[in-house]
């Protein structure tokens, strides 16, 4: 079974940060790192039913809360039996919480390319999400992920931009 969580507080008030997930699979899509990563496509503006995904990672949208959060569940082809889910939670005023938690179980060949290939990118694609929620709400980045060693050698073998 797999939980991947991560999270972060970020000093702007839920309003701003909820402005930027709407905006998530859109072309102008502010929130999703496409400067570094392949894009998160969706086939329609964000609702229940928008199909897309970024790579060969496909799922759709299963729930959707405007401004508050989105819970994309894997199409099946991708390996994955579960759905991952990016939420705000206010906390006060002036500070919000926003996670990515993925939850689901894998089967055939994704039960050995999630811990070795998959796992990592992931959790490398998440962190430079929240940079650019952490960016784009205050103008900077207290303290920016970066890239393993692991993580730029899987993305050389990939292709992944």
């Amino acid at each position: 079974m797999i939980r991947n969580v991560h999270e972060r507080v970020i000093n702007a008030p839920i309003e701003s940060l909820g402005a930027l997930l709407d905006g998530l699979g859109q072309k102008d899509d502010r929130l999703w790192p496409s400067q570094s990563w392949t894009p998160m496509v969706l086939d329609r503006p964000l609702a229940v039913g928008a199909d897309g995904g970024h790579g060969v990672i496909r799922y759709y949208v299963s729930e959707y809360e405007p401004g508050r959060r989105v819970r994309f569940t894997f199409r099946p082809r991708t390996g994955i039996i579960g759905a991952h889910e990016l939420s705000l939670d206010t906390l006060d005023d002036e500070r919000t919480r926003i996670r990515h938690i993925l939850i689901g179980r894998t089967r055939g060949a994704m039960r050995l390319l999630f811990p070795a290939v998959v796992e990592p990118l992931h959790d490398a694609v998440v962190e430079d999400l929240l940079d650019n929620a952490e960016r784009e709400a205050t103008g900077s980045v207290a303290r920016p992920a970066s890239w393993s060693p692991r993580v730029r050698v899987l993305r050389r073998l990939t292709g992944d931009r």
